[in-house]
């Protein structure tokens, strides 16, 4: 039962992971009907400062930011569930565990051909690692070597997980950058508002100008507010990540690697 469960976890990070751009639009998909909740149940105050409901609505930089916000929170939900994936790993079994086994050259191709198999063996990393430290025992017929590979492949393992996370960095500089954007956006009409001479006389110019400069700064406040929200999240499943590949690491050292015996001729 616990080992069905884990496959279809696996299946469905593996979904999720191959349809990246379904989960993009169905992310601006989310960011379309966030504005437009936000647009009927809010009280008109509160929906300027989320929605800029002012000339450009529905063109708003508040409204970039919304979608801009939920695209990266659905490219978390893609690496969030393929960290979970990596983590259930460790429970099928791919090695002995039992500390007494030793492992020689001709008991190692049936577990290599067992692993490959496998429909996730060449994209998560414990399959990769052990497939990588047996192909390189079964050549050099020596654990220091295959130990060196497996140093050398979590190296560029670390490197490809920070890769991943390329485009919600992105993400999480962009929102802050429109932003602020739409500060200056605003600032600027606001000063072009204050000095048309047909406002000039108006009794209400302070409070009008006044008013959108708030607007102005409250898109910049809820910027700021969505990356913090993004940045948590990211560090929160990236090193869930990489915890799963420093385990994974552990495991074939364990179970694989100090297990490796060579007999003397």
């Amino acid at each position: 039962m616990a080992l069905a469960w884990i496959e279809r976890i696996g299946a469905v990070a593996a979904k999720l992971e191959s349809r990246r751009g379904r989960v993009a639009v169905a992310g601006i998909a989310a960011g379309l009907a966030t504005i437009v909740t936000l647009d009927l149940v809010l009280p008109p105050q509160a929906a300027k400062i989320l929605l800029d409901q002012g000339q450009s609505f529905p063109f708003s930089v508040q409204n970039a930011m919304w979608i801009a916000f939920w695209v990266a929170l659905g490219e978390l939900l893609v690496r969030g569930a393929v960290a979970h994936d990596e983590a259930k790993q460790l429970r099928l079994g791919l090695l002995p565990e039992d500390p007494r086994i030793v492992l020689e050259a001709e008991d190692l191709p049936p577990l290599y051909r067992r692993l490959r198999q496998r429909p996730d063996a060449a994209t998560r990393f414990l399959p990769r690692l052990i497939d990588r430290c047996i192909l390189q025992f079964q050549a050099s017929r020596s654990s220091e070597q295959s130990a060196s590979l497996l140093t050398s492949s979590l190296d560029l393992f670390l490197h490809e997980i920070d890769l991943r996370y390329a485009m919600i960095r992105y993400v999480c500089w962009f929102i802050p950058s429109l932003g602020f954007i739409g500060t200056v956006v605003g600032i600027g009409r606001a000063l072009a508002y204050a000095g048309d001479r047909a406002n000039v006389m108006n009794p209400d110019l302070l409070t009008i100008v006044t008013g959108r400069l708030a607007i102005s700064f409250d898109g910049t406040f809820l910027a700021l507010v969505m990356a913090s929200i993004l940045v948590f999240l990211q560090h929160f499943v990236q090193a869930k990540e990489e915890h799963a590949l420093n385990r994974a690491g552990q495991y074939c050292l364990d179970n694989l690697i100090n297990r490796l015996y060579v007999p003397q001729s």
